[in-house]
């Protein structure tokens, strides 16, 4: 990858997604601060989880990814398994966050709150099934990151020797 090397490559994309955790905790604590959740506090919201996706997806994409059959064992194989299945959760979350947006879009919750109504009120039956889909595969997301995470990191070690920074 522009002719750096393998060790080089492999500090960069470490570096790159330990600096996405703290995006995703900051990003998530946004929405926990914040009653209601205004259109302002949507977008500051996503725009410090989409950097923390960002961080972790596009190494993913770029590196890991091409490189992942070479380097198919040990560590390597627990991380691209649990990894994948971090992302199978994350769509879970988005199949709930989708429903949420749009009930809240065409409600003018985001710019006009009214406190009387609630959410579960202007989805239908089915909303807090959603709510729980976004809560299951967010926590389902983070969990298994975290494993990812710390499988990868292992396998860094166990490879490049420590410490990666």
């Amino acid at each position: 990858m522009l002719g750096l090397a393998d060790e080089t490559v492999a500090t960069l994309v470490v570096l790159s997604v330990t600096v996405s955790f703290p995006c995703f905790l900051y990003g998530a604590w946004i929405v926990i601060d914040n009653d209601p959740v205004t259109w302002s506090v949507l977008v500051r919201h996503l725009s410090f989880v989409f950097t923390g996706l960002a961080l972790t997806t596009i190494p993913m994409v770029v590196w890991m990814l091409p490189n992942l059959l070479e380097q198919f064992y040990g560590f390597s194989v627990l991380h691209a398994v649990v990894g994948l299945h971090a992302y199978a959760f994350l769509a879970f979350a988005l199949t709930g966050i989708v429903r949420i947006f749009r009930a809240k879009w065409e409600h003018d919750l985001y710019h006009d709150y009214d406190e009387d109504l609630l959410l579960s009120e202007i989805g239908g039956d089915r909303m807090d099934h959603w709510r729980s889909r976004l809560r299951v595969g967010v926590a389902g997301y983070v969990v298994l990151w975290i494993v990812a995470y710390l499988s990868g990191l292992a396998q860094y070690v166990t490879k490049y020797g420590f410490p990666p920074f």
